[in-house]
């Protein structure tokens, strides 16, 4: 008789893990428990979630605008964002209560390592003139921001095909409680901020 509960989810894999994940779970957690000094495994912070959000300002006047948003974040995201709707009526922007202006979603787990792999290996360096990110766009619980000017430093964006340069911003929040905790982690996934002054 078998000992497996057929309703239980069986882990997975190291092999079916994300990359960046597996580098966590065996490199990165282990050096911030020691730098750190956490005596709880789970103390350690972790990824927690990444957002993506596209605002659309052109979405009043052109319908079309929002759509072709949404396509590009689709295939930025590898998941459907939803709408992000007016909350109240501008008659200066024309603008309706409930109207379209923008798409967002929400990366978590697999995704969530796979996006932020394809960010700092491919995304970030293919942006022109780049020098680095931000030390200074954390917030007090351990999240990090940062906005992206043009969506074709994404290799799934086909640059023959769109219709328009668009920018995303994109949050990154993590369990950290500080922000050297949070800088630490992001550092440990390769983000490469800007060097610090000495």
């Amino acid at each position: 008789m078998s000992d497996s509960n057929p309703g239980s989810n069986p882990s997975p894999s190291p092999s079916s893990l994300p990359r960046l994940r597996h580098h966590y779970d065996e490199v990165l957690r282990p050096q911030l428990r020691e730098k750190f000094a956490y005596r709880n495994i789970m103390e350690v912070p972790r990824l927690l979630k990444v957002c993506l959000n596209m605002g659309i300002g052109e979405a009043a006047a052109d319908r079309k605008n929002l759509e072709k948003a949404v396509e590009d974040l689709t295939l930025i995201a590898g998941q459907r964002p939803a709408l992000t709707r007016a909350r109240n009526a501008i008659a200066g922007f024309k603008l309706r209560k409930g109207q379209g202006i923008g798409c967002r979603v929400t990366l978590r787990r697999a995704r969530m390592y796979e996006f932020v792999d394809r960010l700092t290996t491919i995304a970030l360096p293919r942006v022109k003139d780049f020098r680095g990110l931000s030390r200074k766009s954390f917030d007090s619980q351990g999240n990090y921001a940062l906005g992206i000017h043009e969506q074709i430093v994404f290799p799934e964006i086909n640059y023959d095909k769109i219709d328009k340069i668009r920018g995303l911003d994109i949050v990154v929040c993590t369990t950290a409680t500080t922000t050297a905790e949070a800088l630490a982690l992001l550092e440990g996934f390769n983000f490469p901020f800007v060097a610090e002054r000495s």
